[in-house]
């Protein structure tokens, strides 16, 4: 993740961007677990809602998938997150 630094004024979709750069380029694979919710918004010096709908959109275009309870992880490339089998 980022780590702390000054991001200025980020809102979600800046946040969702940089995380969707991150899945493209291979930093992120599938199956990987994303930091939680107030982890992330400690890192990006922002609230746990503006996480919360930075993660909604990348679960809206199929990036990541959210498991209650387990957290969030990169989806599969295929649209339904799971493994292909």
């Amino acid at each position: 993740m980022p780590g702390k630094r000054d991001h200025g004024k980020r809102g979600h979709k800046d946040i969702a961007r940089e995380l969707t750069e991150r899945i493209h380029s291979g930093q992120l694979k599938p199956l990987d677990k994303l930091p939680s919710r107030s982890e992330l918004a400690a890192d990006y010096g922002v609230s746990e809602t503006t996480i919360s709908r930075a993660l909604g959109l990348l679960a809206y275009v199929g990036l990541v998938v959210g498991h209650q309870g387990k957290g969030v992880y990169v989806a599969y490339p295929e649209d339904d997150g799971a493994p292909a089998g």
